[in-house]
């Protein structure tokens, strides 16, 4: 079957159950099953595609109307220009997270230590590392199966000598101090959980997305606590809700936390709030 062809098979099957971006993944998951690039559908659609590469292609737009995930479907997900291997077992990287890596990009120095708490598939502390020198993470998460994606992560990177994982609620039980503390905690008020689309709340980890009551309730841990782990002068900055930073930026100068700021993703919702301690 023709490339082109297959591709409009795939876009108007996303379409006719409501898929938004029906051409994008259509073409995304035709590209992933192909190997090949955009590029290729404008100047190689007349390309014949290999029976069994249809064949798989028709499996992946069947699971895409059941509204899993492109990545989830894939297995892996571009952040801060590094390709991530992805399951269900971690949140899907989102590009206003990468907010978070940049603004820790302009404290970070060569050298120094970062501790990354609810690190999922290590997709921030990575990026860290990744555009940093002689740099160290520790990466900490509840669950096991996600810190193994993110060990996976750091192999594939070339990394297991910088970035070490520990299975703990948040804190991992050491002495050892950091120059940055990040997190992208669970944050998602509970009962809003259910009015999100399906390729969250139905694919995506609940443990990973639900905040409790007022989506604060890491924040209200990880606010104080982070104080044990942080050198004098070092950052603690954290990933928000659209309408979380009054409430957040509250909580860390209630803390003692000097110089905090609410810093806007590109869509210009407040997005992170930093703060030094000191």
């Amino acid at each position: 079957m023709e490339y082109a062809l297959l591709f409009k098979e795939g876009e108007e099957k996303l379409n006719s159950v409501g898929i938004s971006e029906a051409s994008l993944d259509a073409r995304l998951l035709l590209e992933h099953v192909c190997g090949t690039s955009h590029n290729t559908l404008l100047s190689h659609g007349d390309m014949v595609v290999e029976d069994e590469k249809v064949f798989a292609y028709r499996e992946m737009i069947a699971k895409r109307m059941e509204r899993v995930p492109v990545a989830y479907i894939t297995g892996s997900c571009e952040f801060m220009g590094i390709e991530f291997d992805v399951t269900g077992d971690v949140l899907i990287p989102n590009q206003d997270t990468e907010t978070l890596a940049e603004e820790a990009l302009r404290y970070i120095h060569d050298g120094m230590s970062v501790m990354d708490l609810c690190t999922g598939s290590g997709c921030i502390a990575l990026s860290i590392l990744k555009y940093t020198n002689d740099t160290k993470a520790v990466g900490t998460d509840l669950s096991e199966a996600a810190l193994s994606i993110a060990e996976k992560n750091a192999e594939k990177l070339g990394m297991t000598d910088r970035f070490k994982t520990v299975n703990t609620d948040l804190f991992p039980e050491t002495e050892e101090k950091f120059d940055l503390i990040v997190s992208n905690p669970p944050y998602i008020p509970t009962k809003v959980i259910e009015t999100l689309e399906p390729e969250v709340k139905t694919y995506e980890p609940y443990m990973a997305l639900d905040g409790s009551e007022d989506g604060l309730v890491f924040y209200r841990r990880i606010v104080p606590g982070a104080k044990d782990f942080l050198y004098k002068s070092g950052y603690l900055l954290l990933e928000i809700g659209y309408d979380q930073g009054p409430s957040v930026k509250e909580l860390m100068e209630q803390n003692g936390y000097k110089d905090v700021q609410v810093i806007k993703d590109l869509g210009g919702n407040d997005r992170v709030v930093s703060g030094c301690f000191y």
